[in-house]
Parts: C-alpha cells; structure tokens; sequence
C-alpha cells in the first residue's frame, strides 16, 4: 500500500480541510455514540446551519463527489473520493446527505434511464428536494433477496403494485422509492423482476415506522396496495430488475468514513476514562485489565483502517476488492460491538444511563452495535463469501 499523497492529491486534501475549518459550524461537528448527544446531534443536522452547510457542499459539486460532472457532481477519481471521505470524518463533519438517493438510485438512473428519466430525477437529488428509500428487502426473503413476493401487474399504462417491504430506512422521509417487483411469476426467481421508482404520495402507501432498542425509529416496513406505478417509471426493461439492481459505478468503496469513526470512537473513550478515573461507580478507577482493553480496541480499530486502505490501493490498482471488502465489513463490524462492550466495562454503574448527553452513551452504543452485524450483510453471508470466493472452500 501506498500511503503518500501525490502533489495533486495533497493539494487536494488541504482544499478540503480548508473548506472544512472555515464553513463547518461547531455545533454540527459530530462527537460520535459515546460522547455527544446522538438525538442533539439529529437535531442540529435538521436546522438552519446545517442545510447552508449542505449548500456549500453542493456548490462545491461534492454532494456527488463521485458522480460525473455531466450530472452535476464532481467527477472525482476513486483516490479523491477517498481523501474526501477520509478528511470529512477526520474532521467529524456530517456526512453531505444523499443517501440510498446519491448512492444507489441515482447511479442506477445514470446507467439505465432514459434521457427523461436522467433529467426528471437527478437534479433534485443534488439539490437535497428528493429524499429516496430503497424498497428491497421483504419480510420472508431474509438474505435472499431474489425471493421477493411483492407484485407489480401491468394495467394499462400503469403497473399495480401490491405486497410489503421491511426495513426500509427513512421511509417515513422519503419522497420517491426504488422498487423491486415481480412481474412474472412463472419465471426463475431472479428473473421476472422489475425496477421501479414509487412516488411515496401515491395512494395505497401505508409507512410504518418500526422502533428499535435505541428507541429510534430509523427503519420501517411500508404496505403497497393497489398503488398504481405509471409505466414511465419503469426503470430499464421490463423482468430485467435484478441486473438493474447490481448495478455499481466505479465509486469509492473502502469505507474510510466508518473505520476512521471507530477510531475517534475508542478515542473518546479513552478520554471519558481519564476524565473520570476514580469517579465512584466507573469502573476504570478499579480494574486495571479495562484499560488495556480499552489499548486493544484502539490496535484494533487502526486494523481496520489499514483494512480500508488496501481496498483502496486495490482500486486505484485497476483490481476489484470483493473477499477483502467482506473482510473488512466483517472485522469493523464485529469491532463495533467489541468497543461497546468495552465501553460497558468502562463505565460501570455509569453504562445504564440512557440519557443527558454529558454522560457516557455506552448503552445507547451497545444496542445499536446489534445491527452492525446484521446490516448491509450479515456476518454469516460475510463468512460464506470469504469462504468461497476468498479461500476456495466448496460450497455447503
């Protein structure tokens, strides 16, 4: 791996913190799970500040970095993309927003739409006017995907959709969904699937927000009946949905903003530690085996941040990660959960706390890392991948 920045990507990375240390506001600095306050960091993201924030950052062209300048986003390259990144979360900025809308749905409309289509959705992703969700695992498919029951028939200039979709992120927010529907029954599971992009206003949408352990309600599961999709919001071909689906630009992809925030995280932590070492009820003052715990985790998060940049230097190889990615997304996720438990240790009587910001917010982490390890993957599918694809073992 190489470490060293070129002259152009130096010059780069100083733009970048540049911009950051002279618009970013105080207040929307994010601390992280364990010290600030994660529900008054939320509300600071959704106030005045941060929407001129996000308006400086959309003039810079970075609300897309990647995206190419023709749709109106930087056309970075893949190691510009990753300085980016890198310096945002360095600094604890917020991330720019976009979301399933500048990650997923519009690179997919880049690729597959029409003209129409191209001009009709992506300037207003840009431009934050359209939140988008993504409407594609279902309640009895789990991990596989092509098992999907929902339906789209085809009536007239218009498809009928009917069916359910479960764990949709900020459904109850968005304005437009990708959609994958069957449209024929008959056909092999991961054929006879179509994309489409749902209008959320349309009647026959019901939203349901679901409340996890955090008491967040982040995820929902959303209930189509009857809502009637206009053909012309078909995306691609018709039964070609899941090619449609695995699209992927040639975007960053090392996840350099998650293992810099373990990171900091296990930073915070250490410093909450000796803030409070001897602080009745905290356990660092008393159990010396904590803080080389605390040392571990620290090791270990600097793993996985070297994990992402030999993804990076894979890419800017011209070579595909693919059992490294999984290596990677399996290591930090299961760190995620580590640094909580250690964080329980480390506060002892002080880990039950669920409230005021100005404590240590090692429970609220500790329920949320559960779904570290389910999200974006599981860690058995991550296992079977580097299984197969990365060691060579059969199938089982």
């Amino acid at each position: 791996m190489d470490f060293t920045d070129s002259p152009q990507e130096a010059a780069f990375r100083s733009d970048v913190r540049s911009f950051i240390e002279s618009e970013l506001p105080p207040e929307l600095r994010w601390r992280g799970g364990l010290r600030s306050g994660l529900d008054a960091g939320r509300a600071a993201y959704g106030g005045d500040a941060s929407k001129i924030w996000r308006r400086k950052i959309a003039d810079r062209g970075w609300t897309a970095p990647a995206w190419p300048k023709e749709y109106g986003g930087a056309g970075m390259s893949v190691s510009e993309q990753f300085i980016f990144n890198e310096e945002m979360s360095q600094a604890r900025a917020p991330r720019t927003g976009g979301g399933i809308a500048i990650g997923m749905a519009g690179p997919t409309i880049m690729v597959h739409g029409t003209d129409e289509q191209k001009q009709r959705f992506l300037p207003p992703m840009l431009t934050g006017e359209q939140i988008w969700c993504q409407g594609f695992s279902e309640p009895n498919a789990g991990s596989d995907l092509a098992n999907l029951a929902t339906t789209a028939v085809r009536d007239g200039d218009d498809y009928v959709i009917n069916g359910q979709k479960i764990w949709t992120s900020q459904a109850q927010k968005a304005h437009w969904m990708n959609l994958l529907a069957r449209t024929d029954n008959d056909a092999p599971k991961h054929k006879g699937i179509s994309y489409f992009m749902v209008d959320m206003n349309s009647p026959g949408i019901e939203v349901r927000p679901l409340v996890n352990m955090v008491g967040h309600s982040e995820f929902t599961e959303v209930f189509f009946d009857s809502v009637r999709v206009p053909k012309a919001n078909l995306l691609g071909e018709e039964n070609r949905g899941w090619y449609l689906a695995t699209t992927t630009l040639d975007f960053e992809r090392s996840n350099i903003a998650s293992t810099t925030h373990l990171v900091l995280t296990v930073s915070d932590l250490a410093e909450w530690a000796r803030e409070h070492t001897g602080t009745p009820g905290c356990a660092i003052g008393q159990n010396a085996k904590v803080r080389y715990e605390i040392a571990d985790r620290y090791v270990e998060a600097q793993v996985a941040r070297l994990m992402s940049y030999r993804i990076i230097s894979m890419q800017l190889a011209g070579q595909l990660p693919n059992k490294e990615s999984s290596v990677a997304k399996l290591y930090a996720s299961e760190l995620e959960q580590r640094i909580a438990l250690t964080a329980l240790k480390t506060a002892g009587a002080y880990a039950q706390l669920l409230g005021p910001s100005e404590t240590l917010q090692a429970a609220r982490m500790y329920l949320y890392s559960v779904a570290m390890t389910i999200g974006g993957g599981t860690s058995e599918i991550q296992r079977n991948i580097i299984a197969t694809r990365g060691l060579g073992l059969p199938r089982g």
